[in-house]
């Protein structure tokens, strides 16, 4: 597990304090001025605000971050889908908010975080209990989000990463895929994110965790380093769309997502979009959900 003292800007700073003072002030204003508008939405329950404003928000706070978003492939238009990501940051709470209209599944530990519990729930996150006694409620909470024709974003490898690599995904948590809506199975869509640039210059290994928030390093310090840093570029690829029924259970369902993302990822780090299996159309696989 990597610590403080494993990274670059516990020993080297770089970036502009003024510039990060503007960005959180910027990000603060632009919070309680959407924020009461997203209330007032819940609460008379309008639906196309409490979809999009969201998007809006989400979108708006990459710009005062400087994260300039290319995406590879095309968003899933079904609805309801599950979108599977890998989790580098609490960067890809914005990233992914500002392509997708829907719903977060983050761990439990976030509901009592302050200030961002607030914007959390805001947005009616799903927030999972680790523990396998909780498993079955923390489903059941995501099937009916799901039912009720609510798009899902699920980081399922159930922490983040050190955006170098793709840690394995839960069988567990696909469990959702299994719901079924008129007869048919819940849409499920691989998503990988990487942070691949800082002002145009490629992030190699030793720099990403500059973004990539994991293991013990502490949120104030590593936000504080972030918001100074220059503008970023964040990749992030959508694979073709696929089902629980094209592989027959949900573990071999984690598995060719899992494979699916590590691949985005691995190619979006190297800079090498040919390492990229085709984003046109789902692979074909084997009986036992091998490409």
């Amino acid at each position: 597990m990597s610590s403080a003292t494993d990274v670059p800007f516990a020993v080297t700073w770089i970036g502009s304090p003024l510039r990060g003072a503007f960005r959180l002030l910027s990000y603060l204003l632009l919070t309680l001025v959407m924020l009461p508008f997203h209330l007032l939405a819940l609460a008379f329950r309008v639906t196309p605000v409490i979809r999009w404003l969201p998007v809006m928000y989400h979108r708006t706070v990459c710009v005062i971050l400087g994260i300039k978003v290319k995406v590879n492939g095309e968003r899933s238009t079904v609805t309801p889908t599950l979108f599977v990501c890998n989790h580098v940051s609490y960067l890809d709470i914005e990233v992914l908010g500002g392509l997708i209209p829907g719903c977060f599944v983050a761990k439990a530990e976030v509901a009592t975080w302050p200030f961002f519990s607030t914007l959390a729930k805001a947005q009616r996150t799903i927030f999972v209990e680790r523990r396998s006694n909780k498993t079955s409620s923390s489903r059941d909470a995501m099937m009916q989000r799901l039912n009720t024709g609510d798009n899902l974003m699920l980081f399922p490898e159930g922490t983040s990463s050190d955006g170098t690599r793709v840690l394995p995904f839960r069988s567990a948590l696909f469990a959702v895929a299994q719901l079924r809506r008129d007869d048919r199975p819940i849409v499920v869509q691989p998503v990988a994110i990487s942070y691949t640039r800082l002002d145009g210059i490629p992030l190699g290994r030793y720099w990403r965790p500059l973004f990539a928030w994991f293991g013990d390093l502490d949120l104030v310090p590593h936000l504080w380093q972030m918001v100074c840093l220059g503008e970023t570029q964040a990749v992030v690829t959508f694979f073709p769309p696929i089902d629980i029924d094209l592989l027959g259970d949900r573990k071999k369902l984690a598995e060719y997502c899992h494979r699916q993302v590590s691949s985005g990822v691995q190619a979006a780090n190297s800079g090498r979009p040919e390492l990229l299996p085709s984003l046109a159309e789902p692979v074909a696989l084997d009986p036992a959900g091998r490409r």
